[in-house]
């Protein structure tokens, strides 16, 4: 049986994350986190709401970075992120609702790391 931290459900969780945190530097310039309905919805239909935010992911990194100072350096790491945390094969459109919690534990790990890297940035 492998970690839970090996499965597609945690890896998205942690993608789920890095995409959140691109977003929240662009448009209020800190992190919070995502509520229970979020992290729900998204695992029930994960590559909708992923290509939702890849749609405007550019745009985000350019408004983030625009803000300059930290909020600019934390977008550039957290945008790096998105760009690795991209799974290098095809995201099927199945739903990951019977794996959420692994889901919400990647997703609360990458949350908790930006947390400890950006201090104050990230709620």
């Amino acid at each position: 049986m492998g970690k839970v931290e090996d499965g597609k459900p945690y890896q998205w969780g942690r993608l789920y994350a890095a995409l959140r945190a691109v977003r929240g530097f662009a448009s209020a310039g800190r992190v919070i986190p995502a509520t229970d309905r979020e992290l729900e919805d998204t695992a029930s239909r994960p590559r909708s709401v992923f290509e939702g935010l890849l749609r405007t992911t550019g745009l985000d990194v350019l408004a983030a970075r625009q803000r300059g100072g930290p909020v600019a350096d934390a977008a550039a790491g957290a945008f790096a992120d998105v760009a690795r945390l991209i799974p290098p094969r095809t995201m099927d459109r199945r739903n990951i609702t019977p794996e959420a919690e692994h889901f919400r534990l990647g997703y609360e790990a990458q949350h908790a790391e930006y947390r400890k890297a950006w201090e104050g940035l990230v709620d």
